[in-house]
């Protein structure tokens, strides 16, 4: 073996090296075809976005998803100790 094949890497060669072999935090990304997520009101037909938390439609005023709030972990539906 000669002397070259045993001299160690300068640190650009160790830079280049770390930068080839690096991969990135969220892992390789995922090929899929653009969609578009909508849905029709069924009342008025008007075009609306799927998105959690939307409870009625914008036109006309349809009640897509009825909310009933109760007593939570942390908030309470009546809750009176601050008036003590």
């Amino acid at each position: 073996m000669s002397d070259q094949d045993k001299k160690p890497l300068s640190f650009i060669e160790k830079m280049k090296l770390k930068a080839q072999q690096q991969v990135s935090y969220g892992g390789e990304a995922k090929q899929e075809n653009a969609k578009v997520d909508v849905a029709d009101c069924p009342n008025c037909g008007a075009g609306r976005a799927k998105q959690d938390g939307i409870t009625h439609c914008a036109y006309c005023g349809f009640e897509f998803i009825r909310v009933k709030l109760d007593d939570g972990i942390n908030i309470k539906k009546e809750d009176n100790s601050h008036d003590k």
